[in-house]
């Protein structure tokens, strides 16, 4: 914790309430994307670390919002908390300790309010979700929902005014990113009643829902994943222009982010068809090797 409380004191967060609002949000960061804290932890200033992780958390909670329970139950949490998280933005008070550090987060990175208010009005795509049938209609998904849930993190490490290129750069990274996740995580989302890949990419190799949902690996199957990931594969290779667009501070994440991606497609590759039972994870030590690689670099690039 020795770290995390310097890096509330380089943020200036001297506020104990406040202090302990962030905090909050680095635990709930770390119990369900630890490797994801620790990147941030190890590559990123001290000082920006604390509204990265409370973006991260915040899209997290949001994103539970929308995705458990029935559709009506889902819909009315969804808009009790945008409204919450509006009153917050406001006037800058709320119960809530997560409102409370987001909204102290965007007195401090003004441009973090417009990704915010972006995500609050297009979030709710992922409640009206019902599967993809065309390529077109993944494609819109991402615009949709998946760029404007990226960006609220991603947006914290953009060049100061904003770049068009690194936005496209974004758009580029999180099409191959969300391409790995749907078919790394195709056995969770099929239990939990959510097919991500689409009907046209299903027909085109014969593939049938059915047939994902009993775990039967058929040579159609094989290759629909097969194309999944190379296609993941060609967006993420295209998206290491992103690493150079980025402002110097944040660069280090997003070559790591983009190489610890990479790691898992080739794992996920290696797993074929037994991920209809479960996701590849990247090899630990290749993955640590990365993250080590990448914290000495930072740290001299730091303190030049």
């Amino acid at each position: 914790m020795g770290g995390w409380h310097k890096a509330l004191d380089a943020a200036g967060i001297s506020d104990v309430t406040l202090r302990g609002d962030y905090t909050a949000q680095r635990e709930l960061v770390t119990r369900f994307r630890r490797e994801l804290y620790l990147a941030a932890r190890l590559l990123l200033p001290p000082a920006l670390l604390p509204d990265v992780v409370v973006a991260i958390g915040y899209m997290h909670h949001t994103d539970g919002l929308l995705d458990r329970g029935p559709k009506d139950d889902r819909a009315r949490r969804y808009r009790q908390w945008e409204a919450a998280v509006r009153a917050g933005l406001s006037d800058g008070s709320s119960d809530d300790p997560l409102i409370r550090a987001l909204s102290h987060s965007v007195t401090r990175r003004p441009a973090l309010r417009e990704r915010v208010e972006t995500h609050l009005a297009t979030a709710t795509t992922d409640l009206e979700f019902t599967g993809f049938d065309t390529e077109a209609d993944y494609q819109g998904y991402l615009a949709a929902y998946s760029l404007p849930s990226f960006m609220l993190v991603a947006g914290l490490l953009e060049p100061d005014g904003g770049s068009r290129e690194f936005e496209l750069g974004c758009r580029t990274y999180i099409d191959g990113a969300q391409r790995l996740d749907f078919v790394n995580d195709l056995a969770e989302d099929l239990a939990d009643g959510r097919l991500m890949l689409s009907a046209q990419a299903l027909r085109r190799f014969g593939v049938d829902r059915d047939e994902l949902e009993a775990g039967e690996v058929s040579a159609g199957v094989r290759r629909l994943l097969s194309e999944q990931l190379a296609l993941a594969r060609e967006q993420l290779a295209r998206a290491r222009v992103l690493v150079e667009l980025a402002a110097p501070d944040g660069r280090h994440l997003v070559r790591a982010l983009i190489g610890l991606d990479l790691l898992t497609l080739r794992a996920a590759a290696l797993r074929g068809g037994a991920l209809l039972r479960g996701p590849a994870h990247p090899p630990r030590p290749e993955a640590v090797a990365l993250l080590t690689r990448e914290w000495v670099r930072a740290r001299h690039s730091f303190r030049r």
